[in-house]
């Protein structure tokens, strides 16, 4: 079902996914309004979207995710919420307390927006690791929704995401003030690359660092299946129009789904080889040390930066769950959102991977300028 007519509301709409979820909108959709809201949006965000926007009006909502009242404006007359803005953190840099206000608290204080506004879809953006791994790297094979998976999330960003996540699917079938219900779903899409990915740009910038030699932190065979953002970006958009149609709405409303496709599983440090390969880098053979021995350095670093805590904040630059995330095999699948959700993926193998290596092999050059001056 179409979103025609539609105001729609994407929070986190300048980042990543984001930025890639408001295109599609205004491709796909005949919507009246779509509303950006970011912590900063500049006039050229707002502008780098004019040759597709058509006669959609894009409005800039600057501001902070945990203001009440602002997030009560920018809902207002809304028809769907898709909430991404989030603080990503895997290293232990931000503090619990703001992690958990902005991934928490402001995940709360928009559904509480929404209901006052009488908002009726919400759709979370969740991820993986609310899932796990677990502190002991039990393994999954393409699991599903269905998959029992004895979980202890212990990371801060894992366990605020999960409790985003948990509260999003509670408030399903809440009641809005114009006597309607609000329908909520969450989507957990896997690793996202894609054109855009600072994750991406980070691990290409250490490689130029050590000769155009990647580093490995991944086993080959802990595999992971990461997801293109094209195809990310599609599952939001077939979210919302299931949400919309009446005979979906009481079937996914309250549930949780998968986000995968079909780029091939591999460890992450070798999906970093395959796109980056083609640009002349290689990568270690090896671990920089056994994996005991990687835990061991891991847990001597936490140690030492636990006891320095009280006089200065040192980040280790690895941890033990940082560590066992990377050598997990950790793998789902879609079908579920294929099946409930319409999610098929739009974008192959061939296609994505293309993409990002185009776009890697782009700023490249800007990069080696950066480290070598």
């Amino acid at each position: 079902m179409a979103l025609n007519g539609d105001v729609c509301v994407v929070t986190g709409a300048c980042g990543f996914l984001g930025r890639r979820l408001v295109r599609l909108l205004l491709e796909e959709e005949r919507l009246s309004e779509i509303r950006l809201i970011d912590r900063q949006i500049k006039l050229e965000d707002v502008q780098s979207f004019n040759d597709c926007r058509g006669d959609t009006r894009v409005r800039a909502y600057e501001g902070d995710i945990r203001d009440s009242a602002f997030l009560r404006r920018a809902c207002r007359g809304a028809s769907t919420v898709f909430h991404m803005a989030c603080l990503i953190d895997v290293r232990g840099k931000v503090e619990f307390s703001e992690l958990y206000g902005v991934n928490v608290k402001g995940t709360q204080l928009l559904l509480e927006a929404c209901i006052e506004e009488n908002v009726p879809s919400f759709i979370y953006t969740s991820s993986i690791e609310v899932m796990g791994p677990n502190p002991s790297g039990d393994p999954v094979y393409n699991g599903t929704e269905e998959t029992q998976y004895k979980c202890a999330v212990k990371f801060p960003y894992g366990k605020t995401k999960r409790e985003g996540e948990e509260r999003t699917l509670r408030a399903n079938g809440e009641l809005l003030l114009d006597g309607t219900r609000l329908a909520t779903c969450a989507l957990r899409p896997m690793y996202i690359y894609g054109e855009g990915c600072r994750f991406l740009l980070g691990h290409m910038a250490d490689g130029v660092r050590n000769k155009n030699v990647l580093y490995r932190l991944s086993l080959q065979e802990a595999k992971v299946n990461p997801v293109y953002v094209g195809n990310v970006a599609l599952a939001h958009l077939q979210a919302a129009r299931s949400l919309k149609d009446s005979n979906k709405r009481n079937i996914i409303g309250g549930r949780f789904y998968y986000i995968s496709d079909d780029t091939p599983p591999v460890s992450y440090s070798d999906f970093n080889h395959v796109m980056m390969s083609p640009l002349g880098f290689h990568i270690q053979d090896k671990l920089p040390l056994p994996l005991c021995l990687l835990y061991l350095l891991c847990f001597v670093l936490e140690w030492g930066c636990a006891i320095l805590r009280p006089f200065i904040r040192l980040v280790p630059p690895l941890t033990r769950h940082l560590v066992t995330m990377l050598n997990t095999h950790f793998t789902f699948s879609y079908k579920r959102a294929q099946v409930e959700l319409g999610y098929t993926p739009r974008y192959s193998w061939q296609e994505a991977r293309k993409g990002t290596i185009e776009w890697l092999a782009s700023q490249l050059p800007e990069i080696r300028e950066k480290i070598e001056t």
